[in-house]
């Protein structure tokens, strides 16, 4: 399992008793494995990781691989942690290590912020351009169909028309097209493209009778698309896709980088601040002078959960029987506390989910 629980208990001279407990009575079921955690809710996290994937949209298999922290997978670095004495000095107040950790959070999600939403920007801008290119024939864009050659252009009477016809109407276009109207261009017709639904083709006519051949062309089942050959217009927009393209290209490796380097750097600073919060619980719940041990259980799995917790209640009862009693009657209320019971236990519990792309 990918779940972990970090719970403390009173601890003895040499905090040893606590895990030794904890062991015995878990191993017997094959409950969870337990290792020591040394100490002297969180969305950021959860979004870098989300972060992550999206940018690796394109390699979604490769993305848990990149989430690492200081150059190993999670579940290591949780289960081998140490306290960083150089980032966080010990000896410093909590109140300055607290302090340390939110400033270099906060940068962390300030760059975050600004970092993707530029990116997100021009990702947006190319998918609405290449989403152009996609659709029927009567939606897409023909600027990447069509050319200069398919059109009679800057004639005074003379105008080329694209029409969308059904496959099953090939026939009955090639034989009707030139009666329409008056004044079309003989065998000015030609296929240019075609879907699954039809086929786009070209007519010229003269532009006094473009009204008259649109009407007689939607009697027959036949659509006149509209369309302008703009060839300026069509080369800015090849142009607009071709550097959308080459700057989404060019933001991806920086982005991903800052990325899986900032990654690590919140999560590591959010087990910190985890067992921060282990700390000062502890020392709440058990007093002064401290003495406490910080275990943590790897549930094997989720079908077990229940029976560990059964059992870590059974062995902490007489830390807070109120608590302990709640745990079985969710109608018992723990004087003080406005928790959901779920959330209070006899010991000092944390859950950390390393599930972050769930």
């Amino acid at each position: 399992m990918s779940e972990f629980w970090l719970i403390s208990a009173p601890g003895d001279k040499e905090n040893l008793q606590a895990l030794e407990r904890m062991n015995i009575v878990t191993s017997k079921s094959n409950l969870s494995y337990n290792t020591k955690f040394a100490i002297p809710d969180f969305k950021l996290i959860k979004r870098m990781a989300q972060s992550v994937a999206e940018v690796m949209e394109d390699s979604k298999g490769k993305v848990q691989e990149n989430l690492l922290a200081n150059g190993v997978d999670l579940t290591s670095f949780v289960t081998h942690f140490e306290w960083d004495m150089a980032k966080y000095p010990a000896k410093q107040p909590l109140v300055g290590v607290v302090d340390t950790l939110a400033k270099q959070l906060a940068q962390i999600e300030t760059d975050l912020k600004t970092r993707t939403a530029a990116y997100n920007t021009l990702k947006t801008n190319l998918e609405n351009l290449q989403k152009k290119s996609k659709g029927n024939l009567f939606t897409r864009t023909l600027s990447d169909i069509v050319s200069k050659e398919d059109f009679v252009l800057d004639s005074e009477y003379l105008v080329t028309l694209l029409v969308i016809v059904p496959k099953p109407n090939y026939t009955q276009w090639q034989k009707t097209y030139e009666s329409l109207s008056d004044m079309v261009v003989p065998r000015s017709t030609k296929l240019i493209t075609e879907d699954s639904e039809g086929g786009l083709f070209t007519v010229t006519l003269f532009r006094k009778v473009i009204d008259d051949f649109k009407t007689k062309a939607k009697e027959n089942k036949f659509t006149v698309r509209e369309f302008y050959y703009d060839e300026k217009e069509i080369k800015r927009e090849r142009e607009e896709l071709t550097r959308l393209l080459s700057d989404k290209k060019q933001q991806y490796g920086p982005l991903l980088r800052w990325l899986k380097v900032n990654f690590s750097e919140a999560f590591i600073a959010w087990i910190h601040i985890k067992a921060l919060r282990v700390f000062v619980e502890s020392v709440l719940r058990y007093g002064l002078p401290v003495n406490f041990q910080a275990v943590l259980l790897q549930p094997h799995k989720k079908s077990s959960t229940k029976r560990l917790r059964e059992v870590l209640n059974s062995v902490f009862r007489h830390l807070d029987e109120v608590a302990a009693a709640s745990i079985l009657d969710a109608s018992v209320e723990i004087p003080g506390l406005q928790l959901n019971n779920q959330d209070y236990f006899p010991y000092v519990y944390f859950h950390i989910d390393l599930s972050l792309l769930d």
